[in-house]
């Protein structure tokens, strides 16, 4: 395909993305409150810098279970497209993000995580490999979906993943999940 014509198909790709997107952000931390969430406020103004809206923000302690049920809740909602997660995303023994949110996932997107990664080791270096941060598709019951990101809970994290790659793509992602053809 020359160049053009790809352009043409990426243009018509894109053109199924909504100008702005209905978010929830979910915080897992044994310590903060919604006063102290630095980066639940950091994801939600560049959300909504970009036009797009925050309809739930929770803190959840790093309880796999509790995770699971504030995340199920969000993706539920009909209004919610998006799910934003930060924190509990590491490898100390306490973190258990990952764990929560990957069983509700139907189909993982692997390139947020790889590409997370690579920008964090430009960074920080070699630290990066201890995030798991993911991605994915989690189905609601009646059949629609709403894309999840799982990402660290520092505030250099967040940036890196919100201005990157989360912001760039979310209406493109949630224009997919909408197409019916």
């Amino acid at each position: 395909m020359s160049s053009e014509g790809h352009d043409d198909a990426a243009h018509q790709h894109r053109s199924y993305a909504p100008d702005s997107v209905t978010c929830a952000v979910i915080t897992v931390s044994d310590s903060r409150t919604l006063q102290q969430d630095k980066s639940g406020d950091l994801i939600q103004a560049l959300l909504e810098a970009a036009g797009h809206r925050v309809v739930e923000r929770g803190i959840v302690r790093d309880e796999r279970d509790e995770i699971r049920a504030l995340a199920s809740a969000a993706i539920e909602r009909s209004d919610v497209d998006a799910l934003l997660v930060t924190g509990g995303t590491g490898v100390a023994p306490r973190d258990c993000t990952i764990e929560a949110v990957e069983s509700l996932l139907q189909k993982a997107l692997p390139g947020f995580g790889e590409l997370f990664r690579q920008f964090s080791f430009d960074e920080i270096g070699a630290a990066a490999m201890l995030s798991r941060a993911t991605a994915g598709v989690a189905l609601r019951a009646d059949g629609s979906g709403a894309v999840v990101f799982a990402m660290p809970g520092s505030s250099g994290g967040v940036r890196t993943a919100m201005e990157r790659l989360i912001v760039p793509e979310l209406a493109h992602l949630v224009g997919q999940l909408r197409r019916t053809n």
